[in-house]
């Protein structure tokens, strides 16, 4: 397939390990940020075929992965409500809440359904003005353009039965947390390039700076990660920090200037809790006071449910790079996609769920008799 094979190249792909193998002369890990990453690494053994001396780790950029559990009660119960239209993109409706999820809510009889735009969601919205439309705004900096465009439009439009509950998080905070923690092992990161698309990596130079580490900005193809991981070894052997852009066919150093400038006039930054790692400061966004009219968490009064995460699940260090899938005891076994504990086994940028649909849990369970 043109603009896809020629970033499959197995003889491209070949030469840029040789060149890894060749840099490498201590040992380095390296995290990917983003999900979409995780999942090329484990599915083309990406993190098998390099030398020893350099390791991958996985990092928390799954938004659903991230996304807090309470959160998912209250869309639970929002979605559960007969007058409300529930709208999410497709991977959040397996994701468990603290007893049952959006797929089971569906079942029961809530009108959830999925769309592939929250702009959809207007549509919607004007041909049921009975009912309030909900959509889940689930995501980091890459899809705040189009959330933000919905409840813009809204609002110009006069569709007052229109809100959404928003999880949005944000990517430098996240990285801080992880480089700050008296158990961080990262050395050097590779950057999640469609995020990058939108917000450019200004804002990933201070960082580089104040920890003193190379980033790369990476792309998502196997050849993008390679080479990624080349430029940022490289960067670590020669003592260098700062950013690279390795993904430079979709990233300017200045992202998306009038996407940013949507998302700043209906969002601002706000204390974020993530999914098994906790709050971090200013690591969200939320509806400026201006656009609060189109806040479901005010709307239905949700945001009052607290619940406790599973003990069982270690979701929280792998998705900082702590451990990885194979290291969890419930791993393959008590968690699966059938029966996930966490999101990182059922979302389609969970590393849990890129190891397990890879066959990664073979080697687990071999391991373990």
């Amino acid at each position: 397939m043109k603009f896809q094979s020629e970033y499959r190249d197995p003889v491209a792909a070949q030469k840029l390990l040789q060149a890894i193998a060749r840099t490498a002369t201590r040992p380095w890990t390296i995290m990917e940020v983003c999900g979409g990453q995780t999942h090329t690494i484990v599915k083309y053994g990406i993190d098998e075929l390099l030398p020893p001396q350099v390791e991958l780790v996985h990092g928390p950029g799954c938004p659903v992965c991230v996304t807090p559990l309470e959160l998912i009660d209250q869309a639970i119960a929002i979605a559960a409500r007969p007058d409300v239209i529930f709208c999410s993109f497709g991977d959040m409706l397996r994701v468990p809440g603290s007893r049952t999820d959006l797929f089971a809510t569906k079942a029961a009889g809530g009108d959830v359904r999925i769309v592939y735009s929250p702009l959809d969601c207007l549509a919607i919205a004007e041909k049921n003005p009975e009912k309030t439309i909900v959509f889940f705004a689930v995501g980091f900096e890459t899809t705040a353009p189009a959330n933000a465009m919905a409840v813009w439009q809204a609002k110009r439009r006069g569709i007052e039965n229109f809100a959404v509950l928003v999880s949005h998080v944000l990517v430098p905070p996240a990285m801080t947390a992880i480089l700050s923690s008296p158990t961080n092992r990262v050395q050097g990161f590779l950057g999640a390039g469609h995020v990058c698309s939108v917000v450019g990596y200004e804002e990933y130079e201070p960082l580089a700076q104040r920890f003193q580490i190379p980033i790369v900005v990476t792309g998502f193809e196997p050849l993008d990660l390679l080479e990624g991981i080349y430029r940022c070894v490289r960067m670590l052997e020669a003592g260098r920090i700062g950013v690279d852009n390795q993904y430079a066919r979709a990233v300017q150093r200045s992202g998306n200037p009038g996407a940013m400038q949507l998302i700043n006039d209906v969002f601002e930054t706000t204390d974020r809790k993530w999914r098994g790692i906790g709050v971090i400061p200013a690591s969200g966004f939320r509806l400026r006071p201006e656009y609060q009219a189109y806040d479901a968490q005010r709307r239905f009064q949700v945001h009052q449910l607290q619940v406790l995460e599973s003990d069982e699940c270690i979701s929280g260090v792998i998705l900082q790079g702590v451990k990885k899938p194979k290291e969890c005891p419930a791993f393959g076994k008590t968690c699966t996609p059938e029966h996930p504990l966490g999101a990182t086994m059922v979302s389609s940028e969970g590393a849990c769920a890129a190891y397990y649909n890879y066959g990664r849990y073979r080697s687990s369970q071999t391991t373990n008799v």
